[in-house]
């Protein structure tokens, strides 16, 4: 199944938002931040990847935007 734009701005919320936990000041286990951040990552990817492949559209063109839609309150 497909994701949807908004699908993908969620998945990349959550992986900046494990992002911010891992660089945390107050970070108790880094380790586990650490993977919760490379694992939330990951997901965004290949969401991407399989977005952009089922809509004919360059994945670093889909990423940019969602990144901009996500930095930016865009989209």
């Amino acid at each position: 199944m497909a994701h949807t734009f908004e699908d993908l701005v969620k998945l990349e919320q959550e992986a900046e938002a494990a992002r911010d936990r891992y660089i945390a000041p107050d970070t108790a286990d880094l380790d586990a931040a650490r993977r919760a951040w490379v694992e939330a990552a990951a997901a965004f990817q290949a969401a991407v990847t399989e977005h952009a492949e089922a809509e004919g559209k360059s994945r670093i063109d889909v990423e940019m935007a969602v990144k901009k839609a996500v930095r930016h309150g865009e989209g």
